[in-house]
């Protein structure tokens, strides 16, 4: 059910290897089970982080997921989405830029570059602190730049 929701966020949705933990209040709901095993589904942390910036609607200021608000109604959903997406947040914050290249090299396998659409000053959620922005800012553009010099001094592939 939700699953497929996540799957058609493409292409911002994709995205490690940690399950997300349980919302604030989380009732052990079906719901709130699939909502974790959907973003699990996300392969990659920073495909969780755009995914979830993704269902943010900055003109409301609140996270939209038709499904999930149906299932747990929109205040409720709400909630879970941004706790999930602070949670997200904090968890690519914690990763040494070792394990935040490791993520975003699997996150852009699956695209040819950087993809143009992705607006990475966007994915921080609205209430992180602006030391938390500004590192997390400072350590993508670091590797941005890294994977600028990469493609710019990639040996090509020998034929055999």
């Amino acid at each position: 059910m939700f699953a497929s929701a996540v799957q058609g966020c493409q292409p911002l949705g994709r995205g490690c290897r940690v399950s997300p933990d349980p919302h604030p209040g989380a009732t052990r709901q079906p719901e709130a089970e699939l909502w974790r095993s959907a973003l699990a589904d996300i392969p990659t942390v920073f495909g969780r982080l755009a995914y979830l910036a993704a269902l943010h609607d900055p003109a409301t200021r609140q996270y939209v997921h038709p499904t999930l608000s149906q299932a747990l109604g929109r205040e409720d959903a709400d909630r879970a989405m941004r706790h999930s997406h602070q949670r997200i947040f904090m968890q690519w914050l914690s990763f040494s830029l070792a394990e935040q290249k490791s993520d975003l090299d699997e996150y852009l396998a699956g695209f040819d570059g950087l993809p143009a659409r992705l607006r990475y000053r966007d994915l921080p959620p609205r209430n992180a602190r602006d030391v938390e922005r500004q590192l997390y800012l400072t350590d993508l553009e670091t590797l941005i730049e890294l994977l600028n010099f990469e493609r710019e001094n990639a040996a090509p592939i020998p034929r055999w």
